[in-house]
Formats: C-alpha cells, sequence, structure tokens
C-alpha cells in the first residue's frame, strides 16, 4: 500500500515499521525545503555568502528554465512546420 505523500504533515506508522515511516517524513520534509533551509540556518551566514548563494540559485533558475524550454523544443514531434522561421 502506498503512503499518502501529505496529510498535514502526519505520517502514519504502519505494522510498527518506524525506519519506514522515517524514510516517508524525511521525504516530505526534503520535497518542501524544510531540510534544506534547517541547514542553512543551523550556522551563521555571512551577507557575502547569502548574496552568493541567492545570485546562484536564480541563475541557476534561469538556466534550467532556459534548458528546459529548449529541450522542449527539440523533441516537439508532429509540428506543422518542424524547422520555424528557415525557410
Amino acid at each position: 500500500m502506498r503512503h499518502v505523500s501529505f496529510i498535514a504533515r502526519t505520517v502514519f506508522v504502519q505494522n510498527n515499521d518506524v525506519e519506514a515511516a522515517c524514510r516517508v517524513l524525511n521525504r516530505i520534509l526534503g520535497r518542501e525545503g524544510i531540510l534544506e533551509q534547517y541547514r542553512r540556518t543551523r550556522y551563521y551566514e555571512k551577507p557575502f555568502q547569502v548574496r552568493r548563494r541567492v545570485n546562484y540559485e536564480r541563475c541557476k533558475a534561469l538556466y534550467d528554465e532556459d534548458m528546459n524550454r529548449k529541450i522542449e523544443f527539440v523533441l516537439r514531434k508532429n509540428r506543422v512546420d518542424p524547422f520555424p522561421g528557415c525557410s
């Protein structure tokens, strides 16, 4: 039986299998970014480190978005004009 991934951050322990419940909880916390936030705020982050991290995240998001758009363009099938703009 598959575990419901998110019910108000409640994880059910089934058949006394605590390890499986911990794995599910870690997966939920990882998806929501709570573990990342905890690790980031465990120690003081200097302002220049914050700027570097934020700039890196912005650049990575832009790159990923652009790359996903290019991949979707290449993988399109059954197009009327396979190479738009080229005559």
